[in-house]
């Protein structure tokens, strides 16, 4: 990938490629504890959620064609947590590894920032998921607990680990 990818706000159309990336995740993964992949409609209704709060939803598009995604959501609904979001980021794993995830951390970073939210919280689905942690504590995040053997994926028992970043 000699050009970096464009990072820009999710489109419509983008849904079937959003849908695909995390579906891989969701079958084949343990970043996500879903075991079943949602549909393209069911992405769509996400987003719907994440923008209704003015929150960032953000894809990588290289050579026309979606290859990741992030987003920050409510860390929890309660008022007292509206200050505090949660992020995710995905690849289409193709194009791990190439410096793209962080470019959607950092572009979801910065838009919640200007937002005025104060808290980011990464939590991470399997403590053996070095590459988001790794990504995270890139962009500043700290590790701050694991909750251990919280999901039962493929039949093994899974950590979550928590990081956080003050904006």
């Amino acid at each position: 990938m000699a050009e970096a990818p464009l990072i820009r706000p999710a489109a419509r159309e983008d849904f079937a490629a959003i849908a695909a990336i995390y579906g891989h995740h969701v079958l084949h993964g343990t970043a996500s504890f879903e075991t079943e992949a949602p549909s393209i409609d069911e992405m769509r209704r996400r987003h719907s959620e994440v923008v209704r709060h003015r929150l960032p939803y953000v894809v990588a598009e290289w050579s026309g064609e979606v290859i990741g995604y992030a987003y920050a959501a409510q860390y929890r609904p309660r008022p007292a947590y509206r200050f505090t979001v949660e992020d995710s980021v995905y690849l289409r794993p193709d194009s791990v590894g190439r410096g793209i995830g962080r470019r959607l951390l950092d572009a979801v970073i910065d838009a919640c920032a200007d937002a005025g939210c104060k808290q980011m919280i990464a939590i991470i689905g399997d403590s053996r998921n070095t590459a988001s942690i790794r990504l995270h504590q890139s962009a500043g995040f700290e590790h701050v607990g694991i909750l251990r053997n919280v999901g039962l994926k493929f039949e093994r028992w899974l950590d979550t680990v928590i990081m956080q970043k003050p904006l």
